[in-house]
C-alpha cells in the first residue's frame, strides 16, 4: 500500500501547474514583477528578440537552465570565481539559482573552497520565495525548458 502512496503523491505533484516544467516550482507571475529587481543588470533576449530590455552589467539570462555557469559567449565580463565554478561542473538549476542569489560571494566561496573566491553580483536576493518565482519566470521564457 505504501508504495501506491507514493505513487500517487508523485504523479500528484508532477500534474500540478508549479511542477509542470519539471524544472521550476515557483510561480512565473510573481517572478515577473521581482525580475523588475533584477533587470537593472540583467536582460532576457533569445537569438530573435529581446524578450526584457535590462542592463548589460550582468549576463543575458535566456536560456539559464542547465546552461554552464560563466561561459555564456556574447557577455565578457565574468568573474574569474564564476568561470571557475562554472569549468568546475557548475550549471544552473533551481536549487542552484536559489542559493547563489541569496549570497553570491558565499555560494562561490563554499562551492570553490576557495575564501578568496568573489563574485561580481553585489545584488542579494534573501527571499527564497521570490527567488523560486524569478527562476521559474526565466525558465518560462526560455525554449529549452
Amino acid at each position: 500500500m505504501q508504495p501506491l502512496i507514493a505513487l500517487s503523491l508523485g504523479l500528484s505533484f508532477l500534474a500540478s501547474p508549479l511542477f509542470a516544467d519539471g524544472h521550476a516550482t515557483g510561480n512565473p507571475s510573481k517572478g515577473e514583477k521581482v525580475f523588475a529587481k533584477c533587470k537593472a543588470c540583467h536582460m532576457v533576449a533569445s537569438p530573435d528578440e529581446t524578450i526584457v530590455k535590462g542592463g548589460n552589467v550582468g549576463p543575458n539570462l535566456y536560456g539559464i537552465y542547465n546552461r554552464k555557469a560563466g561561459t555564456q559567449t556574447e557577455y565578457s565580463k565574468y568573474g574569474k570565481s564564476i568561470v571557475s565554478a562554472g569549468n568546475a561542473g557548475l550549471q544552473w538549476d533551481e536549487e542552484v539559482f536559489l542559493t547563489y542569489v541569496a549570497n553570491p560571494k558565499d555560494f562561490l566561496i563554499k562551492y570553490l573552497e576557495d575564501k578568496k573566491a568573489r563574485s561580481n553580483m553585489a545584488f542579494k536576493l534573501k527571499s527564497e520565495d521570490d527567488a523560486k518565482n524569478v527562476w521559474a519566470y526565466l525558465v518560462s521564457l526560455s525554449s529549452e525548458n
